[in-house]
């Protein structure tokens, strides 16, 4: 079985950076899509930005384009969202997701971390 642990979320003023990490363990994931999704309170779980298992494919909600940034390390089976020019709508508890044959789509992953929450004060 594969684990994620999401770390890095905290209090960040708007306009400011974060960077998120993602920590896999108990199976390799170098072969999954690694994808980042995030939910507000009371709203979807929606997809913010995934990366290939290669790692030379990245997609992103429309809502981060330009601003996030995903990113593997296949031999540390870790992979990472540098979240730039936050604005309080990206608000969410985010979490890390593994598998991903429609990267867009959380149906398509089968591994999930427990979430770790970024809050954007304006």
């Amino acid at each position: 079985q594969v684990q994620l642990v999401e770390s890095g979320g905290g209090l960040v003023q708007a306009g400011g950076s974060l960077r998120l990490s993602c920590a896999a363990s108990g199976r390799t994931v170098s072969r999954y899509t690694m994808a980042w999704f995030r939910q507000a309170p009371g709203k979807d779980r929606d997809f913010v930005a995934a990366v290939t298992w290669t790692g030379g494919n990245t997609y992103y909600a429309d809502s981060v384009r330009g601003r996030f940034a995903i990113s593997r390390d296949n031999a540390k089976n870790t992979v990472y969202l540098q979240m730039n020019s936050l604005k309080p709508e990206d608000t969410a508890v985010y979490y890390c997701a593994a598998g991903g044959a429609v990267v867009t789509f959380i149906k398509a992953y089968d591994y999930w971390g427990q979430g770790t929450q970024v809050t954007v004060s304006s």
